[in-house]
């Protein structure tokens, strides 16, 4: 059992909640057992060792028998030492440290998608993170964050995908008409989720959500820019029916990946004539 909280192990870790030393390593921090749980059973490969206090081992052990089964380094540390490696005031016991799980462009590009979330300038790690939990919902193909983006490997925005960063593939640091560009050369759509866009029931009920599409979302404060707008095929805005001012971006985003994924599904589904 580890027990000091500046060992050399436990230092190391602690420092991946930095953006520059996931950078420099290759590695980053999933908290929780939910999560770990996820990475154990999609992705072992990636995880690298996990950190748990005694309780937490008595807790979950069919969860630390199938680490160590895929040959996950299980290290047993006193709660003062998880309190300096994880990001959470009140952690749940349960800390993995993984490789990074970022995909290139080209191999979304290459697998053909049909459904894929852009996110440009999007800054709050919880609002980063939940957008990919929705889109590996929604059965989506690829999130991908353009280099302007938070880390989608913040530790923050990890805990909001609860596990989801394993199961989708996630792109990370290209420049947004770059990316926007091959995925219109590749046959997908170019929506930009915008309060100047047309009705979104307007846009489904047209039949414009049934084709491959990419959903375009911009910073939470201001939006998206004329400039980054007019990389678009169309702006289309989520209607509020109520006296609400407005939706946070996560909530948007869902309804734009959901409605498209019905749409989609729909269409495939309907017997041909």
């Amino acid at each position: 059992m580890i027990d000091n909280p500046r060992s050399p192990r436990v230092r190391a870790a602690a420092k991946l909640a930095k953006r520059s030393q996931r950078a420099e390593t290759g590695l980053f921090l999933v908290e929780g057992p939910q999560a770990v749980d996820e990475a154990i059973r999609t992705r072992p490969e990636l995880v690298r060792e996990i950190f748990l206090t005694a309780a937490a081992d008595d807790r979950h052990g069919a969860l630390v028998s199938r680490a160590r089964a895929a040959g996950v380094r299980i290290e047993q540390v006193t709660d003062a030492v998880l309190a300096v490696i994880a990001d959470t005031v009140t952690p749940q016991g349960m800390v993995a440290v993984c490789a990074l799980s970022a995909t290139a462009l080209d191999d979304v590009i290459a697998a053909g998608p049909r459904l894929v979330a852009v996110l440009e300038e999007v800054r709050d790690p919880g609002n980063a993170g939940t957008i990919i939990r929705v889109a590996d919902a929604a059965g989506a193909d690829a999130v991908i964050l353009t280099g302007s983006s938070v880390d989608p490997f913040n530790p923050k925005a990890v805990r909001a995908t609860t596990g989801s960063i394993f199961h989708v593939p996630v792109v990370v640091g290209v420049a947004l008409e770059s990316a926007l560009e091959r995925l219109r050369a590749a046959g997908v759509r170019v929506l930009a989720a915008d309060v100047s866009g047309d009705d979104l029931l307007e846009v489904r009920s047209a039949g414009e959500l049934d084709g491959p599409t990419a959903w375009l979302f911009g910073n939470e404060a201001r939006g998206l820019t004329g400039e980054q707008l007019a990389l678009a095929d169309r702006p289309v805005v989520v209607p509020i029916y109520g006296e609400a001012e407005s939706l946070n971006l996560a909530t948007a985003a869902a309804v734009c990946l959901y409605e498209s994924a019905f749409a989609q599904r729909a269409s495939t589904a309907a017997p041909s004539h």
